[in-house]
């Protein structure tokens, strides 16, 4: 069951870091063709920061948090084999 939950956790982490990496991409490129008068779409990223990519980054620290205190506690209390 532990080995199930942590597997669902760790795809769906690896899907938050790529919306957060491109996320951090699209601010990037808006941001520099605001500097040279082009719109690339900062305005819409602007609208989008806290319903999409707030929640994305809490998530992704909240879920790497939660399997690391998961593999920590199965490591400490649920030792199986020898010490």
């Amino acid at each position: 069951m532990k080995d199930k939950f942590l597997s669902w956790l760790n795809l769906v982490l690896v899907a938050d870091v790529f919306l957060v990496l491109f996320g951090f991409g699209w601010l990037a490129v808006a941001a520099i063709g605001e500097t040279a008068g082009i719109s690339l779409g900062l305005d819409l990223w602007y609208k989008l920061w806290q319903p999409v990519f707030n929640p994305a980054i809490g998530i992704l620290f909240a879920g790497a948090i939660m399997s690391g205190i998961i593999n920590w506690v199965s490591q400490k209390f649920l030792k199986t084999g020898n010490k």
